[in-house]
């Protein structure tokens, strides 16, 4: 009996990290669906200059954000996950007034 005992308890914890190995390999395939179904917007710095030069150009005043997405501490990366919009509007307003929006 003594020397079964510790072999079903190693038997035991085999079984038990096998389990949360196959656990963890479940969560992270969820996690990398749920991160895939969302849409991925990438900066694209070529249309945001081209944007930048022609509103300049045009000497347009870029408006103050008026959406709930900003945050004190944000930068217009930041921006990115709500709309490529929105981080094109952020970066014409940081060149031109040399900071980010103002956080009331």
């Amino acid at each position: 009996m003594r020397i079964l005992l510790p072999l079903i308890l190693f038997a035991l914890s085999v079984s038990v990290q096998a389990n949360e190995e196959d656990d963890l390999i479940e969560m992270q395939k969820q996690m990398n669906a749920e991160v895939m179904s969302k849409p991925f917007l990438a900066e694209q710095p070529e249309k945001v200059e081209a944007y930048i030069k022609e509103a300049m150009k045009k000497n347009l005043k870029p408006k103050v954000y008026t959406g709930t997405h900003w945050r004190r501490g944000y930068t217009c990366r930041d921006m990115l996950r709500w709309s490529w919009r929105e981080y094109r509007n952020c970066r014409y307003y940081y060149r031109y007034h040399g900071s980010y929006y103002p956080y009331y």
